[in-house]
């Protein structure tokens, strides 16, 4: 149930900027991104110690892709693979468009349902696969988007129909000022959406033993001789600060 906020601006100096929230079990283990697989050394990502995967990264490229599990398909099952795997597939290609192809061709029934972005500083895409149909991609739409279990933009997400509209409307993050305008206050609010259900909040805090366990603001630029920016919270955003990702 992780949640993404996508500034998709082409042709701005800084075309893709993202806020996201990874949601996931507490115990489950997993390292800070940082260059984890000797055989793909041009990638920066979070590693998840019980699969091998990812749910996050960007590669020398200019290359973001992230993947959300989508509604009532939490956790592994037997007989499918880990879609932390397909990070790391997205990765392995140049641009947003070889890669959004790649993953489009996968086998569908190998996977549990998910939704995945895939971007870079010309294109970008959301990618979804549900109830055993092929992978559907579509180019996302330029401004301001979010993602969390269902569709772009799905208003039947409290998270979505609380923070969409205002976000849509304010002033677009300035990496390279170190200007965020508020989008980390908004990852870290653990405002109940729905009444009673912490579930509906941006940052969770359960007695189930699931929650918010990192956060990250990214950024692609333009200019190729300019470096992408990831700060990375390493704990519930609330209670830590964000540090930046050498990439």
């Amino acid at each position: 149930m992780c949640t993404f906020i996508i500034s998709w601006q082409p042709n701005e100096k800084w075309p893709v900027v993202i806020g996201a929230n990874r949601d996931e079990l507490i115990t489950r283990a997993w390292r800070k991104p940082g260059r984890h697989w000797s055989d793909r050394p041009e990638v920066v990502a979070g590693y998840d110690e019980e699969a091998g995967g990812s749910w996050l990264g960007v590669n020398d490229h200019g290359l973001i892709v992230g993947i959300l599990n989508r509604s009532n398909s939490l956790g592994p099952i037997t007989g499918k693979r880990s879609r932390g795997e397909l990070v790391l597939e997205a990765l392995d290609h140049a641009d947003a468009v070889e890669s959004a192809a790649a993953i489009k061709e996968i086998n569908e029934n190998s996977y549990r349902d998910f939704n995945m972005l895939i971007l870079d500083n010309r294109d970008a895409f959301w990618l979804k696969k549900s109830s055993g149909k092929r992978v559907n991609c579509q180019p996302l739409p330029p401004g301001v988007s979010m993602l969390t279990a269902k569709e772009l933009n799905d208003q039947s997400s409290p998270r979505i129909s609380h923070h969409l509209a205002r976000l849509q409307h304010a002033e677009i993050p300035n990496p390279e000022a170190k200007n965020w305008h508020g989008w980390p206050d908004i990852l870290a609010d653990k405002s109940c959406y729905i009444k009673e259900d912490p579930l509906t909040a941006m940052n969770i805090t359960s007695n189930s033993g699931f929650g918010t366990v990192s956060a990250s603001l990214m950024a692609l630029p333009n200019d190729i001789n300019q470096r992408p920016i990831w700060l990375f919270c390493d704990g519930p955003p609330d209670q830590n600060k964000f540090a930046p990702i050498e990439i």
